[in-house]
């Protein structure tokens, strides 16, 4: 059911179980609003970091 479909009294309700199903999906600031020494996080590190030991490069 597309948004447009839905009764206006449902769609904040529907917007807000969408953020909390899928979190903040956007970032607050892009990349040409922030300053160029500002670092941004590393989406890959965490993955990294737990990466499980069967998975190690070989």
């Amino acid at each position: 059911m597309g948004e447009q479909q839905q009764e206006p009294s449902r769609r904040p309700r529907h917007r807000r179980r969408v953020a909390e199903v899928f979190g903040d999906v956007l970032p607050d600031t892009t990349r040409d609003e922030r300053d160029p020494g500002e670092q941004t996080p590393d989406r890959e590190a965490w993955y990294r970091e737990n990466r499980p030991p069967h998975h190690e490069d070989r």
